[in-house]
C-alpha cells in the first residue's frame, strides 16, 4: 500500500456502497476511509504509477511534502465526516460524498495536468450530487446554477491546460512562470473553485442548500483544492495578493449582513480562503507554509463549525438566526464544541488558528506589504465578529425562542468532539504541524510576547464593537444580494429574449417553409396521377372529348394510376420525355 493511490481506494470503493445496508454501510464507509487515512499516512515520497496517454507521461501519484500534508488532512476530515454521518442511510449520500473526497485526493496526488483535470471534473459532478440530495425546489436550483459556474471554470481550466501543452509539449503539473494567457486560463480555472469574487456567490448559494452532512462535507474540499493548486502552480503571482486581500474582506462584509447560520460560515470560507491566496500570492517561505497550515487548519474548525450548525438544523430544523436562540440549554455540548471552532477560526491564543494565520501575516510584514498586512488585520477583527461572536450567540445565547431540541445524537458530538481537540492541540503544540509544512519552520515561534498581546488585543476591541453595536447587528428577516444577482436576472432575461425572439422566428419560418414543405408533399403524394392527367386531358380535348365523357375518362385514368395500373405505353412516353429534357439541358 506504499505506492497505491488512495484516491483510487474512495472512486473504487464507493461502488460498493449500494451492496450495503443500514448501519453496516456506515461502519463499511468509515472502515473504507479510515483505510484511506492509513494508505496516505504510509506513502513514500516519489513518482509512481505512470502511464503513457497519446504521447503523454503522465504521473497518477506525486508524494512530496505538499501533497502529503493536503492528503492527511483530506483523508483524516473523511475519516471524521463518515463517523459525523453514521446515522445517515441514504446511500446516494455516502457514494457522492467518496466520489468527491476521492477525487479530491485525485487532484492532489496527481503529477500531470492531465489527470488533474480528470479528478477536477469528477470533483465538481459529485459536489453537485451532494447539493442535490437535500430534493427541495431550493436545492435543485442551487445545483442548476452551481453547475453553471463550475462548467465556466472547468472550461477555463481546460483551455489553459491544452494551451499550455501545446506551447510547450509537457504535462507537468509544477509552478509556472510564464504569465501567458494559458497560464491565467488556468489560473482563472482554479480562482472560481477557490471562489473569489466576482465569481464567488456559488459557494454561499449552494453549500446551505445541502443536506446537513452534505454540507459538512463540501465545505472542506472544492475550495481546499484550489488553495493546493495554487501553492502548486501559481507561488509568488502578486495579482494573487489583491484577489486574497479582497476575498478577506469581501467574505467578512456578507457574512456580517447575513441572517442563515450556515450561509454565514459559507461566506467565512470565502473570507479565509482570501488568507490562503494572498499568503500564495506573496510567494515566500513563510508565506506558502502560512498557505498550506491554515488550510489545514481552515479545515478542523470550518468542519467543526459546520458541524454544529448542522447539528442544529438536525434537532431543530431551522437555520435562520431570528429563527434560533437560547440552545445552550439543550443542546450544551454541540454549543461547547462549536464555541472552540468559533475560537479557533478567529486565532484566539491556544487554538490552531493562533499558530497557523500569523504565518501569512508575518510573511506579508517580512515582504513590507504594509497595505496587505493592515487588509489582513482589520480581516482578523471582522472575522471574530461574524464567526467567532455571531454565530455562537445568535445560535445559542441569543434570545430564547422556545426550543427545547434535545443533545444531537453521539456519533454527532464524537466527531466535533475530535475536531475541537484538534483545533486545542494544534494551538498548543503547533509542531507536528510544522513539520508537516513544505517549508523548514526552525526560526518560526508563534508565541512571541508582541504577537500575543496584539491578537488578544485585537480581540477584545472586536468583541467591544460587537456588543456596542449589537442593536444594529441583529438580524432580521432581510435577502443580501451578491454577484448571482447579476446571472440570475440575466439568465431569465435572456430566457425571455430567446423565448420571444427565436420562437417567433421559428413560427415565422413554419408558416413560411413549412407551407412549402405540405404544398409539395401534397402534390407528391399522388403525383404520377396528377402528370397522367395533365397529359392525357390536353389529348383528350384535342380528340373531341368532352363533359361527361370527359370526367369519366379522367376518374377512370386517376384510379388506374393509383393502383399502379398506367398504360405501359404512356409511362415510356413520360420516361422518354424526361431523358430528351435532360439531353437538351445539358
Amino acid at each position: 500500500m506504499s505506492c497505491f493511490p488512495p484516491a483510487w481506494l474512495l472512486l473504487l470503493g464507493a461502488l460498493l456502497v449500494p451492496y450495503f445496508t443500514g448501519k453496516y454501510r456506515s461502519w463499511y464507509v468509515i472502515a473504507l476511509t479510515g483505510l484511506t487515512l492509513y494508505t496516505v499516512t504510509a506513502l513514500e515520497p516519489g513518482t509512481f504509477w505512470h502511464v503513457n496517454f497519446f504521447g503523454h507521461d503522465l504521473t497518477l501519484l506525486r508524494v512530496d511534502k505538499l501533497s502529503r500534508l493536503f492528503g492527511i488532512i483530506f483523508s483524516l476530515y473523511a475519516l471524521v465526516t463518515s463517523v459525523y454521518s453514521y446515522y445517515m442511510r441514504d446511500g446516494n449520500q455516502h457514494m457522492s460524498a467518496l466520489f468527491y473526497i476521492g477525487s479530491a485526493l485525485g487532484v492532489v496526488f496527481s503529477g500531470d495536468l492531465i489527470s488533474l483535470y480528470f479528478y477536477w471534473e469528477i470533483m465538481a459532478v459529485a459536489s453537485v450530487m451532494l447539493i442535490l440530495a437535500r430534493k427541495n425546489r431550493a436545492s435543485y436550483a442551487a445545483g442548476c446554477r452551481y453547475v453553471l459556474v463550475h462548467i465556466l471554470g472547468g472550461l477555463c481550466l481546460l483551455a489553459g491546460i491544452l494551451m499550455h501543452i501545446n506551447a510547450t509539449g509537457s504535462v507537468e503539473f509544477s509552478a509556472f512562470t510564464a504569465q501567458n494567457t494559458a497560464n491565467y486560463l488556468m489560473l482563472v480555472g482554479i480562482l472560481v473553485n477557490a471562489a473569489a469574487p466576482p465569481l464567488s456567490a456559488w459557494l454561499p448559494d449552494a453549500y446551505p442548500e445541502s443536506t446537513v452532512t452534505g454540507s459538512v462535507v463540501l465545505s472542506a474540499f472544492t475550495t481546499k483544492t484550489a488553495v493546493y493548486t495554487l501553492i502548486r502552480g501559481f507561488p509568488g503571482w502578486e495579482i494573487l495578493i489583491v484577489v486574497g486581500c479582497v476575498m478577506a474582506l469581501y467574505g467578512i462584509f456578507y457574512a456580517l449582513l447575513e441572517n442563515d447560520m450556515r450561509r454565514i460560515l459559507a461566506y467565512s470560507i470565502i473570507n479565509q480562503v482570501g488568507f490562503m491566496v494572498t499568503g500564495v500570492g506573496i510567494g515566500t517561505a513563510m508565506a506558502l507554509n502560512g498557505a498550506a497550515a491554515h488550510a489545514f487548519a481552515h479545515i478542523i474548525y470550518k468542519g467543526l463549525l459546520f458541524m454544529s450548525a448542522g447539528a442544529v438544523l438536525y434537532m431543530t430544523g431551522r437555520s435562520k438566526c431570528t429563527d434560533l436562540g437560547g440552545l445552550y440549554k439543550t443542546m450544551p455540548w454541540t454549543m461547547l464544541l462549536g464555541t472552540v471552532g468559533a475560537l479557533a477560526i478567529s486565532a484566539f491564543p491556544l487554538t490552531s488558528g493562533f499558530t497557523t494565520k500569523s504565518l501569512i501575516i508575518e510573511g506579508a510584514v517580512h515582504e513590507h506589504l504594509l497595505w496587505a498586512w493592515m487588509v489582513l488585520e482589520i480581516a482578523s477583527a471582522g472575522v471574530f465578529l461574524h464567526a467567532g461572536i455571531k454565530f455562537p450567540y445568535f445560535v445559542f445565547f441569543a434570545k430564547d425562542k422556545g426550543l427545547r431540541p434535545g443533545e444531537t445524537n453521539w456519533t454527532m458530538l464524537i466527531a466535533m468532539g475530535v475536531l475541537a481537540f484538534f483545533c486545542i492541540f494544534l494551538g498548543v503544540y503547533p509542531d507536528p504541524l510544522y513539520a508537516l509544512l513544505p517549508y523548514s519552520m526552525e526560526a518560526y515561534h508563534a508565541y512571541t510576547p508582541s504577537h500575543l498581546v496584539t491578537q488578544l488585543q485585537l480581540l477584545m476591541f472586536s468583541a467591544l464593537v460587537f456588543f456596542l453595536f449589537l442593536p444594529l447587528l441583529k438580524r432580521t428577516e432581510t435577502i443580501s444580494l451578491d454577484t448571482d444577482w447579476f446571472y440570475r436576472k440575466g439568465g431569465k432575461l435572456a430566457y425571455i429574449f430567446l423565448d420571444k425572439a427565436g420562437n417567433s422566428l421559428n413560427y415565422i419560418c413554419e408558416k413560411c417553409l413549412m407551407g412549402v414543405v405540405r404544398t409539395a408533399a401534397g402534390f407528391f403524394a399522388d403525383a404520377p396521377a396528377r402528370i397522367a392527367l395533365f397529359v392525357m386531358v390536353n389529348i383528350w380535348l384535342i380528340a373531341g372529348f368532352r363533359g361527361r365523357h370527359l370526367e369519366l375518362k379522367k376518374k377512370k385514368l386517376y384510379s388506374d394510376v393509383l393502383q399502379g395500373a398506367l398504360p405501359v405505353g404512356l409511362g415510356a412516353a413520360v420516361s422518354t420525355a424526361f431523358i430528351v429534357l435532360v439531353f437538351l439541358i445539358s
